[in-house]
């Protein structure tokens, strides 16, 4: 039932966070890309989850295209060149049928995060369910398959005590900067507007801790900077001219560094410390470049470090994970059930009307010549026992179906419409032909 279903991809685990910079796909007309790679790959639908956690392709095959290990194409399509003999099986991690269904599940539960219970990935998530429905490259299967990841992520977070505490990588991050700024008290600069800088942002503002956002689009650092009365600057102002800042966290979408050394230098020489200002850097690639840091004598937090200390912390969350490993796993029975009425429900919406529309036949037969001195109430209560009966008989087959096509072998549909007589076997093969999944074939 899943085995149309994969997923290509490299996480954390492999390398650390900071050699995910190596498969991160340039933005530069992404979209029009991707559809190229579904296109050349016979991919019916495709999505693109990227992280600081991880770079993730999750497909649908075209029925009749095969399972083949698309791993040597994604590689090319994420690093931007051609692998080494064996590189691409090496460095990408690969899950088809369920394995797949389960691996993006695991992923929005946070439950394969650096970070066990992170709060950021729900929202990736979904930001990569939206940019696949704008490309034109989702479909009713990972439509399906992210609903079903999203509803099971609120559930785990619902449900267990997994998201309680500090279960975010910009919260980890913050914490450092509380410390430095406990230590050496002044205001602190937030490169970027992202999904890690809001959430730093409001960590901040909860601290009673100034900041200035910076960003290369002035409006952008406006709305983030109104949002907690705080003030902002444009990227090349905050470079030529920075303000007093005891310490900064970057994280943009940049393909390289946003702040070169000339920069740092201005911002080393600005705090009214006089120590080198705390660099926080959880852009991966990076914003900030670990050699000027290193020759300036700045402290820099990459996220490699950031996730060792979550990593740290991970122990003390397995038994809500537990819990929600759980329900994973339930969740996954739920999509097998849901896939099998959505591509065969008018099957057996199909089967249910022919019972249906044979009793109508048989009782208009019946009362038309044996039965024809019978008055109007007799009627009706016999055309209601019969569509009541004929309903019964198609609930045993039905059933039967929706059984095979959970849990059965290989072509048991075709078997099952085989011994049936040819008109109604083609008035089924019709029906079926309508499912979403024979429409997207077509």
């Amino acid at each position: 039932m899943l085995d149309h279903l994969g997923m290509i991809g490299v996480s954390w685990r492999q390398g650390g966070t900071e050699s995910l910079a190596d498969f991160t796909p340039s933005a530069d007309g992404l979209p029009a890309r991707l559809a190229d790679f579904a296109r050349e790959n016979a991919l019916a639908e495709l999505a693109l989850i990227a992280t600081c956690n991880r770079v993730e392709l999750i497909f649908a095959r075209r029925p009749g295209s095969g399972a083949a290990d698309h791993r040597p194409a994604a590689f090319a399509f994420l690093a931007g060149r051609a692998p080494a003999p064996g590189e691409a099986l090496r460095r990408l991690r690969a899950w088809h049928g369920e394995g797949a269904a389960e691996h993006l599940f695991l992923i929005a539960a946070g439950l394969d995060s650096a970070c066990v219970g992170e709060t950021e990935i729900v929202g990736q998530v979904r930001a990569a369910r939206e940019a696949a429905r704008e490309a034109g490259l989702s479909g009713a299967a990972l439509d399906l398959m992210f609903d079903e990841a999203l509803r099971i992520a609120a559930r785990v977070r619902g449900g267990t005590a997994i998201g309680a505490g500090r279960v975010s990588l910009a919260e980890i991050a913050v914490n450092a900067i509380r410390q430095r700024i406990a230590r050496t008290p002044g205001d602190v600069a937030l490169v970027g507007v992202s999904p890690m800088t809001e959430r730093a942002a409001a960590a901040l503002a909860d601290s009673s801790l100034g900041f200035v956002v910076v960003n290369r689009s002035p409006d952008r650092a406006l709305e983030l900077a109104a949002r907690f009365g705080q003030a902002h600057m444009a990227l090349a102002d905050f470079a030529a001219d920075p303000p007093a800042v005891e310490a900064l966290l970057s994280a943009t979408g940049a393909e390289g560094a946003v702040l070169g050394k000339a920069a740092l230098e201005r911002l080393a020489a600005r705090t009214a410390s006089g120590e080198p200002p705390l660099v926080v850097d959880m852009a991966v690639p990076g914003d900030v470049d670990p050699a000027a840091c290193a020759a300036l004598g700045l402290t820099r937090i990459g996220m490699d470090a950031i996730v060792a200390e979550a990593e740290a912390n991970r122990a003390a969350r397995l038994t809500e994970a537990a819990d929600a490993r759980e329900q994973v796993d339930a969740a996954l029975d739920t999509l097998q059930e849901r896939l099998a009425e959505m591509l065969y429900g008018p099957l057996l919406g199909a089967l249910q009307r022919r019972y249906q529309r044979t009793a109508e036949e048989g009782v208009r037969r019946l009362l038309k010549k044996e039965l024809s001195a019978l008055g109007a109430d007799e009627r009706r209560a016999i055309e209601t026992w019969s569509q009541v009966l004929a309903r019964r008989f198609a609930h045993i087959p039905c059933l039967g179906l929706r059984g095979l096509l959970h849990a059965g072998p290989d072509g048991a549909i075709d078997a099952f419409l085989d011994g049936l007589e040819p008109e109604f076997a083609d008035e089924l093969r019709q029906a079926l032909a309508s499912s979403p999944e024979a429409r997207r074939e077509a």
